[in-house]
């Protein structure tokens, strides 16, 4: 089974979560007709370090560096055809992504239809355990990583 390493990061402002909504492309794993959102991240680079990797992400994604913060979450999610592995960091800079123009970015245009702060508990947001966390709390406590695993 394939494994593929990713990581993402959590951005909160005024109890909203930064997330994209992807495009269809070549590699991505997104339908014309996708009704979802996610984290913005992406894989990690063969030998590259995983915060570095979710620096380059965001400035490929969004044009703007993130001041990232601890790791909150590890999930693993299994399928039949491969392994997710992927690691969510707290994005202590919320505000600078307020307003994102896609087109001064690397990635933005061809990988990202919107990028914006939106409701938790009204959005479909990818990893699903997303929306059954309390991320507010986790941000701010001094909990230890949660590990969540999950098949599809």
């Amino acid at each position: 089974m394939k494994r593929r390493v990713a990581v993402r990061g959590i951005a909160l402002h005024e109890g909203k979560l930064l997330c994209t909504k992807l495009r269809p492309y070549d590699d991505a794993m997104v339908k014309p007709d996708v009704d979802w959102w996610c984290l913005p991240g992406g894989t990690v680079d063969e030998g590259e370090i995983i915060p570095e990797a979710l620096v380059r992400e965001f400035e490929e994604e969004t044009g703007i560096l993130p001041d990232i913060g601890k790791l909150l979450y590890v999930h693993q999610l299994k399928t039949e055809k491969k392994e997710h592995l992927e690691f969510f960091f707290e994005i202590k800079n919320p505000t600078d992504y307020l307003s994102v123009d896609l087109s001064k970015t690397t990635h933005g245009v061809e990988e990202i239809e919107a990028i914006e702060f939106v409701d938790i508990k009204s959005t479909i947001i990818l990893p699903d355990f997303l929306k059954h966390e309390s991320l507010e709390e986790q941000v701010h406590s001094d909990n230890a990583v949660k590990f969540i695993a999950s098949t599809d």
